[in-house]
């Protein structure tokens, strides 16, 4: 009996100890996949701040990104550091302003000179991330993406926008010869009828599925939508067709003279309706994906864009995609519609669903708060990390930032050459070359109709004092 008795006693000590170590194992290997959270960064080409339903389109169907902004802090006053895609895309990345030695990266621009202690990639890679990066890139080869700090990369390179929408998506339709780069990896692992935007979406949740769990992903997925050509699927053309048919756009103009072109006023084009709407439908699907693999609460969602909706023309009168009315102007310009963005960022029971209304943020904040969440770590550049904005330990309502827009094109998009602060409600913008000034309340005038440089002389002064200051150092 006694016998018995220690044997049952010995047996009751190993289960518990055997089953303690094995929990405690279970324990870790769960608590390494999920004490860092997933990121995943949707970035859209061209995208207007007034391109969603939520922000007051009456044309453009974007239930998905609406749903997202409601579980979102979203900021009202996000901005593009350049109104165009490359110093844009630049900013970014790098956690600066896209200036140096006076002038802004363009077309053909290699990054490649990125310090390893200012990369933010390489940081994040280093504090446990898979990383990965789909889609328009513009800023160099897709060598210069391994070289960044991304471990995997697809259908990025040196193209700015698409060929075509349609498959097949490195041949050009219609007349005239092409002058783009292709865009990699995508033809291969497609067929005659797909889309690209869902041939995009398909690899990122691919990619999203096939992660390896015990680490976490950042990854980026940059749309070359809602950039020209303006292509879309035939029936969601028909259908926005249809709708803009019956629309009333009341006494609101078609164009308005700005520049050295127009400014597009109404939101009247089925094609590029389409496209947004199309956009919306597989940011949904992601949004879908991380439900269903359970990862959505412990992944981080950041969705903005790069600048402003294509709205103006130059002296090359042209098809124009949107209209970002009732901002001023759109790409190309530093009016509110050239450099205001959608910028919204949800982790579910993290931060608290709200719009900050007041909190002024740029582009290049984003990978600063990126890294903040990810390793605590500020690699000291003009961007700065807006974590303590998202969980409601500061404002930013005062802060000054800056733009330098030396690339004009007046042709294409009817601006001229120019530089811009904006310090709390006040904003000026100087067409330097021109000698000509302009100041506005963007609180009380969000539309920057009002030139408030006259009648208040001395705000005028100091800002432009400040911008010429800040110019001064490059």
């Amino acid at each position: 009996m006694k016998n018995n008795s220690r044997y049952y006693f010995l047996l009751f000590v190993l289960m518990f100890t055997f089953g303690c170590k094995s929990k405690v194992a279970n324990t870790t290997k769960k608590s390494a996949s999920t004490e860092k959270p997933n990121i995943l960064i949707i970035h859209v080409d061209d995208l207007g701040y007034h391109d969603l339903s939520v922000n007051g389109s009456k044309i453009y169907q974007t239930p998905n990104i609406d749903a997202l902004s409601k579980q979102s802090v979203v900021f009202d006053n996000a901005y593009a550091n350049y109104p165009r895609c490359v110093p844009s895309r630049f900013a970014m990345m790098t956690g600066n302003y896209p200036v140096q030695n006076g002038d802004v990266p363009d077309d053909g621009f290699e990054m490649n000179h990125v310090k390893d202690n200012k990369n933010f990639v390489k940081n994040i890679k280093a504090a446990g991330y898979q990383t990965a990066y789909f889609g328009k890139w513009h800023l160099g080869s897709e060598e210069s993406l391994k070289d960044f700090g991304y471990d995997f990369s697809f259908a990025a390179g040196h193209a700015g926008s698409p060929i075509s929408f349609l498959y097949p998506f490195n041949k050009k339709k219609g007349k005239g010869a092409n002058k783009k780069s292709p865009i990699p990896d995508v033809d291969a692992v497609s067929k005659a009828g797909d889309y690209l935007m869902d041939v995009m979406t398909d690899n990122v949740a691919k990619y999203i599925t096939n992660a390896d769990k015990s680490k976490p992903f950042m990854a980026m997925f940059s749309f070359y939508a809602v950039h020209q050509p303006l292509e879309a699927k035939e029936k969601d053309i028909k259908r926005n067709r249809a709708e803009i048919k019956n629309f009333d756009y009341g006494n609101l103009p078609e164009y308005i003279n700005e520049g050295t072109g127009r400014t597009k006023m109404r939101q009247d084009n089925p094609t590029y309706a389409a496209m947004v709407e199309t956009m919306d439908e597989n940011v949904g699907k992601l949004l879908q994906l991380l439900k269903d693999l359970k990862i959505d609460d412990n992944t981080i969602v950041i969705l903005s864009s790069d600048h402003g909706g294509l709205s103006n023309d130059g002296t090359n009168k042209r098809h124009l995609a949107t209209s970002n009315y009732p901002l001023r102007a759109g790409k190309g310009w530093l009016y509110d519609g050239g450099i205001k963005v959608p910028l919204m960022v949800k982790w579910n029971g993290k931060f608290q669903p709200k719009t900050d209304k007041k909190s002024i943020v740029m582009l290049m904040d984003v990978f600063p708060t990126v890294l903040d969440i990810a390793a605590n770590k500020n690699l000291d550049t003009s961007g700065k990390s807006f974590l303590p904005l998202l969980q409601n330990k500061e404002s930013w309502d005062d802060r000054m930032v800056f733009w330098h827009s030396s690339k004009a094109r007046p042709v294409n998009t009817g601006d001229t050459k120019s530089s811009a602060i904006r310090k709390g409600d006040y904003k000026l913008i100087n067409w330097y070359e021109e000698g000509r000034t302009e100041l506005y309340n963007i609180a009380l005038d969000p539309s920057e109709t009002q030139d408030l440089s006259e009648k208040m002389p001395e705000t005028t002064t100091r800002l432009l004092t400040k911008l010429n200051d800040w110019k001064s150092k490059f």
